[in-house]
């Protein structure tokens, strides 16, 4: 029996936690069944990048427009463009009957809080502060005072928690994305999801 619809699963967490190399495990899967969330932006398309693939690439105006509309699950602007995830494309997908992933920041994921509830929100914490802290300095590209900032930042995020349905530690990216795959899976078994589906198995034709 098909789904009614897909989930929205939003992958957030503190910088430097690896949302970005867990994300592309788990679509590195065979068995997946997601959809990554397409973003919309007002920067030009880059050599090789196609529209609706890569980005849903728009002028400023209607980028402005769209923020007006309500039409954005979330959106901020960086380097003098607009970045965005657009509602029409989620939710357009997901009746569809696929589930979308949306990997994004703490902050993001607020925004899409209060336009999409009905959300599946993950928080991705690590081992520990000291484990967060050697990741960001094993990238090599902060300096000092950086690493400070995005670990009092981290304090602040995790502070942010609460706002999440489930937490996945990313101790080892293999088991971070077999939890997250539990997730989605028991999600899709919930009563208040699957009830009316098969209760119409009952119904007389």
């Amino acid at each position: 029996m098909k789904r009614e619809k897909g989930l929205l699963i939003v992958l957030s967490g503190p910088s430097g936690v690896g949302k970005g190399t867990v994300r592309k495990a788990l679509f590195s899967q065979e068995d997946i069944e997601l959809q990554y969330s397409i973003s919309m932006t007002t920067r030009q398309p880059r050599e090789g990048e196609v529209d609706g693939v890569d980005y849903f690439f728009r002028s400023r105006e209607k980028f402005e427009q769209l923020i007006k509309e309500n039409r954005l699950l979330e959106w901020a602007e960086f380097v003098g463009n607009y970045y965005g995830t657009p509602v029409d494309y989620v939710r357009e997908t997901i009746e569809s009957g696929k589930d979308v992933l949306l990997e994004i920041e703490v902050q993001g994921a607020m925004q899409v809080k209060e336009v999409f509830p009905e959300g599946v929100f993950i928080f991705l914490v690590p081992p520990s502060l000291s484990e967060l802290r050697s990741r960001i300095v094993g990238r090599g590209t902060e300096t000092e005072d950086v690493i400070h900032n995005r670990m009092q930042m981290a304090k602040e995020e995790i502070d942010l928690m609460d706002a999440y349905d489930y937490v996945v530690e990313n101790d080892k990216v293999e088991f971070a994305c077999n939890r997250i795959k539990a997730i989605v899976q028991s999600e899709h078994c919930r009563r208040d999801r699957v009830a009316k589906l098969y209760k119409s198995l009952t119904e007389v034709e």
